[in-house]
């Protein structure tokens, strides 16, 4: 089957549940980006089983733009999975990652691209955040616990943009909760680096938060256990040799 992401340097992923207010924001700029960016970009929208009309304009969008594709799962997921599906469905060079709701920009994927030649996942640190206080608490004790667990080094682990090499990405573990352990997963890998990046932050004013208390901290408090018992066991190979390319 003819895969159109083959023929961009990078995909960007969108994620998409119930954001049926969001998506004609994220069409103009998915399209101001793309008429500018450094990299030949397409988008990969997934429709993660919406019970709105998302999945009724995301077909719209693609059919009004050649470079917007998507995929639409039969039912909710979760985040974690539709991040996995654009990661296993993109291949471009390099998968980027974006939410919805824009409360980063896609023009800041500009500030990722130049330190691609040297890390295998370059990423957002969400700079001036303009969410509520209580909502930097929670991400704060939710970072902090991740650190310590994961020893990744990361100061934001949540900022939702995210720029990878598409081998490094598909040779991730996945599991439930995953998108939050994303540095973590791939300084697994043999000679993966990370790199941080200061970007914009702005307020959600489309649509609503998909998370509260729960999956702020206890959700990903539990992941933290999982991480370790998958970390432990996590099986790393690189092929030296083989004749099958005869």
């Amino acid at each position: 089957m003819n895969n159109p992401t083959q023929n961009y340097e990078l995909t960007i992923i969108v994620p998409v549940y119930n954001e049926q207010e969001s998506l004609p924001r994220v069409e103009r700029a998915m399209k101001e980006y793309m008429s500018h960016a450094s990299l030949r970009c397409c988008v990969l929208l997934v429709d993660d089983g919406s019970k709105d009309g998302s999945l009724a304009i995301i077909r719209d969008m693609c059919a009004r733009n050649s470079d917007m594709f998507y995929l639409s799962f039969e039912r909710n997921r979760g985040l974690s999975a539709a991040i996995k599906a654009g990661f296993d469905t993109a291949l471009s060079r390099y998968v980027g990652y974006i939410d919805a709701d824009l409360q980063t920009t896609p023009e800041d994927f500009e500030l990722l691209i130049p330190h691609l030649a040297e890390y295998q996942l370059s990423m957002g640190i969400r700079a001036g955040r303009k969410d509520s206080w209580f909502k930097r608490m929670q991400s704060r004790i939710a970072n902090g616990f991740r650190r310590m667990f994961t020893h990744d080094g990361v100061d934001d682990t949540g900022c939702p943009l995210k720029i990878l090499w598409s081998d490094c990405a598909k040779r991730i573990p996945m599991f439930n909760g995953m998108h939050r352990f994303l540095p973590a997963l791939i300084l697994l890998q043999e000679g993966c680096r990370v790199k941080q990046v200061p970007v914009r932050h702005f307020p959600r004013t489309e649509g609503v938060s998909k998370y509260h208390l729960w999956n702020r901290l206890v959700g990903p408090f539990n992941d933290c256990f999982g991480y370790r018992w998958m970390a432990k066991r996590y099986i790393e190979y690189r092929i030296g040799e083989s004749n099958l390319d005869r």
